[in-house]
């Protein structure tokens, strides 16, 4: 039965549809999905190959349908992942515009992520549960990533201004799956994987994957040498008692790639940018590594304890383990005096290499039980969900220093001697943090007629941090260490979260939110003394959205609009050098996606996000007050890392049966990587193509990604930018038996 689309509805259709003569068809009839987490049978990705999913667990505690979460919800899947041959977390977020890379400011190492302005770096989890390491995700062992737009502290607790990054794992199924991939790509590219599923009995089953892989770059010196293993066990699937273990195990033995250094573009006063250096030139020494350790061990027991009333306990306990020892390369100077141009010949620019040297260990503890009901009063029908989290956080930092010649750091920009690390190193200093989490929570969706629902939720933590840190006495000729004591310090918030639903029919969702969140001053796990004794900071968002199904449900177009502010940021003061709480940051902006089939044998995912990112007060400042650096304040200025506009299109279209062939291209504007508006990297555009040809058992895949050979930089920090790997092939086999 056709239906007629209110004008907003053929507005956002028109934005993305405009060229197709889309006929808009309601669902027969959206199927019912349980609030006490139903069975999801794991198919074969040869099979379920949809890009538009049909619901997803980062919205609420148990699956929920996308129309039902009044925010904004992206999902890659495996599908996705696949034909883009996207290994890694960060390959798989360029499918999300709002998403920016960042260098990792701090000390910070692994993915780092800013959603929609705002630092993600701690709102990424695994399967509902934080997860804080610092190491470069791979994606062998995941079903699809999840991200969840705008603040969500009410769901996840400290963090999730921007939104949150789910990881889903694959699970076992009662289906055998038995999958072999091998990949093969220029520049001494190299990676296989593997997927197992067994079923053990009617009830349960084992499954296991693995990946490998020794991969170059066309960034010289680079080398990324990686192994994992993820098994997992479900026992008791489709009965009142399910029980899931599972593991993740992976070790990174990769070069760390700092990039290019910024210089000014014409003089002072002038903005900067990454020096004009071959895309290729790397100037680290040879001897720089990250070398990680990734430990996850996991446990869920559900009980259904009748048809309305699940209890579910979940535990998960993570080890990391990072042996970092990069070199970035700090500020350039010129041969012969004079403020460095990019105008200037690369041979008269030098720039010393610093020691980043450390070692970290991480763990954490976690453990959340829910209780899941579905209640009726009156007329209103109740989907409830409360729970409690316990957690503890355990961070340690050895810092080395070594007492390397300024000859042997300096390296000339324009004829780079990498060599190795001369000289010796010492133990600095060690820093023992610990953070105890405790939670409360309650979630409600009321379905109060067909068409309108409401959600509701509070959640109450206490977050406390104490740290102890032991300096040691150093030889003669080492640099000293200046760290300064923190102090122990204890938060409590409480976050909310609300929202109405209308649907006016299966095909069409319009929804307007609420949401709080907070960000307290140890936030990653580790402490300042000169923020320490702070409040945290406080955030709030507000958005209203469409979500719509036209083709029969086939293809999902979504549009939103939304504001979020930070009301009490953390600011400098310019003349005491006090941290205090009275910065003011807002980011708003649009966003548009669209996700599906519009033909049984063309799939498409795209979106665009136009983001407004405004520091509207703030004392922080930066230059030296001469007339050659005058002071730059960050008040009125745009928030780093806040694209104007981002976009993203992959498609694939099949024929002559066996045959795919697809593409699509990411563009991002330029973007400041500081909030001073003085350092900035240019916006760029890139193109990926595919072809591949399949078959029941085996099929060929061929990407080629960044097809233009487009010199761009997606990672940054305020003191340099990477660029990302140039044109290159992939050609994967994938044998099923």
């Amino acid at each position: 039965m056709n239906r007629r689309l209110t004008p907003m509805a053929a507005a956002l259709l028109a934005a993305f549809a405009s060229p197709i003569a889309l006929q808009q068809s309601a669902l027969a009839q959206t199927k019912q999905t349980e609030a006490t987490m139903p069975e999801v049978q794991v198919r074969s990705t040869a099979v379920n190959n949809d890009y538009a999913p049909d619901v997803s667990t980062i919205g609420g505690k148990a699956p929920t349908p996308i129309r039902d979460i009044p925010q904004s919800v992206t999902v890659i899947k495996r599908s996705v992942l696949e034909a883009q041959a996207a290994s890694t977390m960060t390959e798989a977020l360029r499918n999300v515009p709002g998403i920016t890379i960042s260098a990792g400011e701090g000390g910070a190492i692994g993915d780092n992520v800013n959603l929609r302005g705002f630092s993600a770096r701690t709102d990424i989890f695994l399967d509902g549960f934080r997860d804080r390491g610092q190491y470069t995700r791979d994606t062998f062992s995941l079903e699809a990533v999840e991200v969840l737009k705008g603040p969500s502290s009410m769901l996840f607790g400290r963090g999730s201004t921007g939104g949150v990054i789910n990881q889903v794992s694959k699970k076992p199924g009662l289906k055998p799956i038995s999958e072999v991939t091998a990949s093969v790509g220029t520049n001494d590219f190299y990676r296989t994987t593997v997927d197992l599923n067994r079923p053990l009995s009617e009830t349960s089953a084992f499954r296991i994957e693995a990946f490998a892989q020794d991969t170059r770059s066309t960034r010289d010196v680079v080398h990324n040498r990686d192994f994992g293993v993820a098994p997992s066990l479900r026992l008791g699937i489709g009965t009142p008692t399910e029980i899931t273990l599972s593991g993740l195990f992976q070790r990174n033995k990769d070069t760390p790639d700092y990039g290019i250094p910024f210089v000014t573009t014409n003089g002072p006063g002038t903005v900067s940018k990454p020096v004009s250096a071959p895309a290729n030139r790397f100037y680290g020494y040879t001897d720089d590594r990250f070398d990680q350790s990734v430990n996850v061990l996991s446990a869920t027991i559900r009980h259904k304890i009748s048809p309305t009333l699940t209890l579910r306990n979940q535990t998960q306990y993570n080890y990391y383990t990072t042996d970092a020892s990069p070199s970035p390369l700090g500020a350039v100077t010129r041969i012969g005096g004079g403020t460095p141009s990019q105008t200037d010949p690369l041979n008269i620019l030098t720039a010393p290499r610093q020691d980043r040297d450390r070692y970290l260990a991480e763990k954490s503890f976690s453990n959340q039980t829910d209780l899941i009901a579905k209640l009726q009063t009156g007329s209103v029908a109740h989907t409830v969900t409360t729970g409690l989290e316990i957690g503890r956080d355990w961070y340690s930092e050895d810092r080395y220093v070594w007492n390397t010649s300024n000859a042997d750091r300096t390296i000339n920009l324009g004829n780079p001697v990498n060599g190795t690390r001369q000289g010796a190193r010492a133990l600095s200093r060690t820093v023992n943090t610990t953070a105890d989490t405790l939670a409360a929570y309650v979630n409600d969706q009321m379905d109060l007629t067909k068409r309108w629902k409401v959600v509701g939720g509070l959640r109450w933590d206490r977050f406390k941090v104490g740290s102890t840190l032991q300096k040691y006495a150093l030889p003669a000729g080492f640099p000293a260490d200046t760290t300064l004591t923190s102090v122990p310090n204890t938060d409590t918030m409480l976050s909310t979260r609300a929202g109405v639903i209308y649907q006016p029919n299966e095909a069409q969702s319009y929804y307007i939110s609420y949401g709080t969140s907070f960000n307290p001053s140890a936030e990653g796990v580790s402490q300042s003394a000169s923020t320490a004794a702070l409040d945290p900071e406080k955030n709030r968002s507000i958005e209203a959205g469409a979500k719509l199904d036209f083709l029969n449900g086939n293809l999902t177009v979504n549009g939103a609009v939304f504001r979020v502010d930070k009301t009490n940021a953390r600011t400098t003061d310019p003349l005491s050098g006090l941290v205090t709480l009275n910065g003011d940051i807002r980011v708003q902006g649009v966003e548009l996606g669209i996700v599906g089939r519009i033909t049984p044998a063309w799939q498409v995912m795209a979106g665009y996000t136009f983001l407004d990112g405004k520091v509207v007060s703030s004392l922080n400042r930066t230059g030296s007050g001469t007339a050659a650096s005058p002071y730059i304040y960050s008040q009125g200025k745009t928030l780093q890392n806040t694209p104007r506009h981002s976009a993203s299109v992959w498609s694939t279209y099949s024929f002559m049966g066996n045959w795919e062939a697809g593409g699509g291209l990411i563009y991002s504007s330029q973007r400041f990587v500081n909030n001073f508006e003085s350092t900035v990297i240019d916006g760029y555009t890139r193109f990926d193509a595919t072809l591949a040809y399949k078959q029941k058992d085996y099929d060929i895949r061929l990407n080629l990604q960044n097809l233009t050979d487009a010199k761009y930089f997606e990672t940054a920090s305020g003191g340099r930018a990477t660029p990302v790997k140039g044109r290159s092939a992939i050609v994967t086999l994938a044998y099923r038996f």
